[in-house]
């Protein structure tokens, strides 16, 4: 079933021109035409179903710089000051707070290896805190068990899936951009070389700059333009609890289970890494660059079924500018949910915190997170095409960095000095190897 979604009302009319197109109205597409907007261009944004339909409303909610790979952090930091201002400019609700995030281990690997990213954070003016055994136990007592260790970011935060992307999203209207739901971008004309127009199934936009923001359909997009963009999708399911009695944290990390206050009062329940991959056309064409990916994660993953082929974001076919694609026969992503999955989820969460039996499943829903080789989004124009920003494979990190990603988009797209450095995202880097790298810090 689809995850809570707060719904939009479209602008009434396709422009026929916009100083920039963005494809995709998850929480990357709505940052980025707002940041645009803010900066006084014209813009349109087109989603093909409904704003944040997909992973934007399907995710946990975590807006953190815990554990983030080298090369995202300062997107990440940057993006916890923009999920305040944001709101502050704004007047919109995204439900975000700094609640701070919790872990709790009794794993003393597992608290080594957060100990060593503590002292790199420390390094780069990021504050976590190691918690003792007697800290850990008395702050997750919810647990009422006795832990190793422990971690808490106090800077860290949630935001609410169900009504970040749409809140900003009208924040964008209200600022002169159009909003286009149900209408599938087909692709884009050229002219002299360069983007001159993006093709949708209501019409023609001219413009000379694009941003694809199209979550897990991007490859597929990429490829009708002669772009190799390599990226996989993981199916992951979760579910949610109502409020009820009883303590519960706001956010709680395990290795075995992970809980999340969500916006309704209830929590989110999911086991982090967990998911089926689905056998498709593209995940054999890029195999190899994924296969480091998938021997590191290969207790978590296991193999799916058709569900992903049948989906259509994942194919190899050509599709025509004058005809119904498969983002029109599917306008939404919404996967079977792994029941096992489901069930291992409410059971370890029961025996993880008692007070779960107080609260009914009010849902649960699958969604599929595009992931990149090294695990770090793709973000950059693509040279052979002037004027197409790509903005694709935030493998599960989208939602929390999702200020800071468009903002970036932003700053390439009008030249300004951009919020962090955009090197490291630049998607020429998945040419330079076959063997997607994963940075250490």
């Amino acid at each position: 079933m689809p995850a809570p979604l707060t719904l939009v009302e479209s602008s009434a009319k396709l422009p026929s021109f916009a100083d920039v197109v963005v494809i995709g109205a998850g929480i990357v597409g709505v940052f980025t035409a707002y940041y645009l907007a803010k900066r006084g261009l014209k813009v349109a944004l087109v989603e093909k179903g409904r704003v944040g339909g997909e992973q934007s409303s399907r995710n946990w909610g975590w807006c953190r710089q815990q554990n983030r790979d080298a090369r995202e952090l300062p997107m990440a930091t940057k993006s916890l000051d923009l999920w305040d201002q944001f709101a502050a400019e704004t007047g919109e609700d995204t439900g975000f707070r700094r609640c701070g995030l919790f872990y709790l281990s009794n794993s003393e690997e597992e608290l080594v290896g957060w100990a060593r990213w503590r002292d790199f954070a420390r390094s780069v003016g990021v504050t976590t805190h190691m918690l003792d055994s007697a800290q850990a136990s008395e702050r997750g007592r919810a647990t009422g068990r006795v832990w190793k260790g422990g971690v808490f970011s106090p800077t860290d935060g949630i935001a609410d899936p169900a009504n970040a992307a749409p809140a900003v999203a009208r924040a964008l209207m209200k600022l002169g951009g159009s909003l286009h739901q149900n209408c599938a971008a087909r692709g884009i004309e050229t002219e002299g070389g360069k983007l001159s127009a993006v093709v949708t199934e209501k019409g023609t936009i001219k413009t000379s700059t694009a941003v694809l923001s199209g979550g897990a359909w991007a490859s597929a997009f990429c490829r009708q333009l002669g772009i190799r963009f390599p990226q996989a999708s993981i199916r992951s399911s979760i579910l949610s609890v109502s409020a009820g009695e009883g303590e519960l944290p706001d956010t709680l990390h395990t290795a075995n289970v992970s809980v999340t206050r969500r916006g309704d009062g209830g929590h989110t329940l999911a086991i982090s890494g967990r998911g089926r991959v689905d056998p498709t056309p593209q995940n054999m064409r890029f195999g190899a660059q994924f296969l480091p990916m998938f021997v590191r994660r290969w207790r978590a993953l296991s193999l799916g079924g058709f569900e992903a082929f049948r989906s259509g974001h994942e194919n190899l076919s050509r599709w025509r500018l004058d005809r119904p694609t498969p983002m029109e026969r599917m306008r939404i992503l919404d996967p079977a949910v792994d029941e096992s999955t489901i069930r291992l989820t409410y059971h370890r969460a029961l025996e993880l915190l008692p007070a779960i039996a107080n609260r009914r499943i009010t849902a649960s829903w699958a969604g599929y997170i595009d992931s990149t080789p090294d695990g770090v989004p793709g973000i950059g124009e693509v040279a052979t095409i002037p004027g197409f920003v790509l903005a694709a494979g935030f493998s599960g990190h989208g939602f929390g960095i999702g200020p800071g990603a468009g903002h970036l988009i932003a700053d390439i797209v009008t030249g300004a000095a951009p919020i962090v450095d955009p090197k490291p995202y630049h998607p020429d880097r998945f040419s330079q190897s076959a063997w997607g790298k994963v940075a250490d810090f």
